[in-house]
């Protein structure tokens, strides 16, 4: 059937929403009230032809226009210039129509947001609009009072009209007695009447025209209220401005707009093209290096900002100090390391005049808290020996009894280390006296008792009292000393204990490289070779960890020469249908990693079919990847899904090229037009996929998985080429 032919008849109307306007220069451009675009391309009406399968699809100029961050997630949701919606992800570089799971309670509470900001916009704008409306009232009544008072006042005036009559009645009697002595009473009366109704006309004109002023008046301010709710664009006249001026304006738009400096141009946009100082630059151009300047300028501005807010508030050297007091938290922790973790943070480079300083104030900090750490060890210390003193603790008693009497008590707690409790109570045990420190704030009420008692004494028992008491003192401070010497030596024992067995692990596990090079050697082969060799019997590892850091090696040994196998299966068998029987077994068995690791056939073949089962279903992952990733598959796949007759009703077949139609001249209905794009053809397109190649070997099993997932497959809610009305 050929298609008819048309007579142009001029442009075609603009479509819902749109409006036509000229710009200060005289330029035709169109603006959309629903999404606040303006452009100088006419906009035509929105109409679909879809295509044949021969036939290459209409391209449609769609562009991404609004670009709104998802809270909490690496998506965009992403509003088109026809009003569709899709969902982009930042990292991956992927787009879908549909909203993932994952982030749809994301997406929940923004479209919630979204329209709490919106309501509350909506009543600022009724509530300013309802303000407007009542001034408008007042003014209204206002003028109203005013008219009516003039009207009254002017009635008031012209009321008196019977004294006015008879002034002029007697001015004029007195200038008719002297002209004339006889006048007629009759024309007196008519003059006084037409006098009277002179006077009457002009209050009642006077009266009209105010009452014309106030509907006047009333008309315009309904008119101004009506243009103000509706949002219409007051587009101004020709306006001469120099491009300086202009841009001046432009850049205050932005700034009583509150433009974000970090926000691109198109997510900017739409919040200040509907104002009127929006066309005051002669070009898009110049409006957007006008934008760049004045995010430039407005960034700087910010940042200064901060800063100096920043030092205001700020104290730099107690910052340092809060820093060193939540960060260094050992002794053992270095400038280096120090310096390295947060030379870019502030509060340590806001400090001091150079490192120099720093690393003085920082050594001294280091100083002071091991200080404090000591005092409170031995303050640890002294009070877990007045806790061993309080329970009687003596001689004969045992560890393991005593502790359970302890680990209620805050003291015992204090020490921190079990170890350490022990050593503690092995000296305490030692010395049999507590030290002179614990019982220090005892022996004053003691020695000062004792110089009392010395005081009745002779001389000879003063002295020899005086003689044990030094004898006490000294063996005291015996103890004091020999306690501090046996904790030094402890902790020097655990920290020569701890170097020692990082040093034999690392010996032992050198030992391992040099000696144990065979993946198939057990412990018990080992050990007669390893027994030879200084490193193992001067090793202060256990037995146990010796026999894990076996077999950790043995392991590695493994998995090295199992990888090499499974090179040379790949090799060999490049397809998932090479059976085991396909492979070259001899060469195999006689291949380096095989002899190593000791495999017969049998244990060949288990390894290659694990191997193969592994390869498979990695395989069949990436199969379903390649049909989720093609987009051919992906759109006639869920346009099947489409109910209804098509996208509105059909297209005309007329519109369509060729003859194709239902009937002819009929509508071609895109659900039909999806069920002709079948299995077969989407072969077509992945047959060159490696993934799609991979499952040659099972043609059935592959067209059964594709037709599984184009099952699985939703129709859109959201489309391109398809209206929202269309899907239902």
């Amino acid at each position: 059937m050929a298609a008819p032919s048309f007579t142009p008849m001029g442009p075609p109307p603009l479509p819902v929403g749109w409006s036509e306007h000229i710009g200060p220069a005289g330029q035709v451009y169109y603006y959309n009230t629903q999404t606040q675009e303006s452009t100088y391309v006419r906009p035509v009406p929105a109409f679909h032809v879809m295509p044949t399968i021969q036939s290459e699809p209409v391209k449609r100029k769609e562009k991404p226009l609004v670009k709104t961050p998802i809270p909490g997630t690496e998506w965009l949701r992403v509003r088109t210039t026809e009003g569709n919606i899709f969902y982009s992800h930042k990292v991956k570089k992927e787009s879908v129509w549909v909203v993932p799971d994952d982030i749809k309670d994301a997406v929940e509470k923004l479209e919630k947001d979204e329209r709490r900001k919106q309501d509350k916009a909506e009543r600022d704008t009724a509530d300013e609009a309802s303000r407007a409306e009542r001034e408008r009232v007042l003014e209204v009544e206002r003028v109203k009072g005013e008219v009516q008072e003039l009207v009254k006042r002017k009635a008031e005036d012209s009321t008196p009209l019977d004294e006015i009559v008879v002034a002029k009645k007697a001015k004029i009697e007195e200038e008719d007695e002297e002209e004339e002595a006889e006048s007629d009473e009759s024309e007196e009366e008519e003059w006084q009447r037409e006098a009277a109704a002179q006077l009457a006309a002009e209050a009642e004109a006077e009266r009209k025209r105010l009452e014309e002023e106030a509907e006047r008046e009333k008309t315009e301010a309904e008119t101004e209220a009506k243009r103000i709710q509706s949002g219409q664009l007051n587009m101004p006249g020709r306006v001469d401005l120099s491009i300086d001026e202009a841009k001046a304006l432009f850049k205050t738009l932005l700034r009583e707009k509150d433009i974000n400096p970090l926000h691109p141009w198109d997510t900017s946009l739409p919040k200040f093209v509907s104002d009127p100082r929006y066309v005051l630059l002669p070009s898009v151009a110049a409006r957007r290096d006008a934008f760049d300047e004045y995010c430039r300028d407005r960034a700087r501005e910010l940042r200064q900002s901060a800063v100096k807010k920043e030092k205001e508030i700020a104290n730099p050297k107690d910052d340092f100090d809060r820093l060193l007091r939540d960060e260094v938290k050992s002794t053992r922790t270095s400038w280096s390391d120090f310096r390295r973790a947060w030379k870019k943070d502030r509060r340590f480079y806001g400090w001091g005049r150079d490192d120099r300083e720093r690393e003085k104030k920082f050594r001294e900090y280091v100083k002071d808290l091991g200080e404090k750490k000591r005092a409170m060890a031995q303050k640890a210390e002294l009070d877990f020996f007045g806790l061993l003193r309080e329970r009687g603790v003596g001689e004969g008693s045992v560890w393991k009894e005593i502790k359970r009497k302890l680990y209620d008590d805050p003291r015992y707690d204090a020490v921190g280390s079990s170890s350490l409790r022990e050593e503690l109570f092995n000296t305490f045990l030692k010395g049999s006296h507590p030290p002179i420190s614990i019982q220090s704030t005892e022996s004053t009420p003691m020695m000062n008792k004792e110089d009392d008692e010395l005081a009745d004494l002779d001389e000879t028992e003063k002295q020899q009292r005086r003689k044990e008491r030094k004898e006490r003192a000294v063996k005291e401070r015996e103890q004091k000393v020999r306690m501090e010497r046996d904790r030094l030596e402890s902790d020097i024992g655990r920290s020569r204990m701890d170097i020692y067995k990082e040093e034999g692990e690392r010996d032992f596990k050198s030992l391992l490289t040099d000696a144990v090079r065979d993946p198939q050697v057990t412990w018990d082969a080992a050990l007669p070779q390893l027994k030879t060799d200084p490193r193992f019997r001067n090793s202060p590892l256990p037995p146990n960890q010796q026999l894990h850091l076996f077999h950790s090696h043995v392991d590695h040994l493994r998995s090295k020469h199992i990888v090499a196998l499974h090179v040379l299966f790949e090799t060999h068998a490049p397809s998932l249908a090479v059976q085991f029987d396909d492979l070259p077994i001899t060469s195999l068995l006689s291949s380096g990693p095989a002899v190593k690791l000791g495999y017969d056939q049998q244990r060949l073949e288990r390894d290659f079919e694990k191997w193969q089962r592994e390869r498979t279903h990695e395989s069949r992952k990436a199969f379903d990847e390649m049909l989720s990733e093609n987009s051919f598959v992906e759109f006639w796949g869920r346009l099947g899904k489409i109910g209804g007759e098509g996208v509105e009703g059909g297209v005309k077949a007329d519109e369509v090229e060729g003859d194709e139609g239902e009937g002819g001249g009929g509508k071609v209905d895109m659900k039909v037009l999806a069920k002709n794009v079948d299995v077969g053809d989407m072969e077509k397109v992945l047959k060159n996929d490696k993934r799609y190649i991979m499952f040659d070997h099972a043609p059935e099993q592959r067209e059964r998985w594709i037709r599984d997932y184009l099952s699985n497959l939703s129709a859109p809610k959201l489309s391109v080429h398809i209206p929202q009305t269309a899907l239902t």
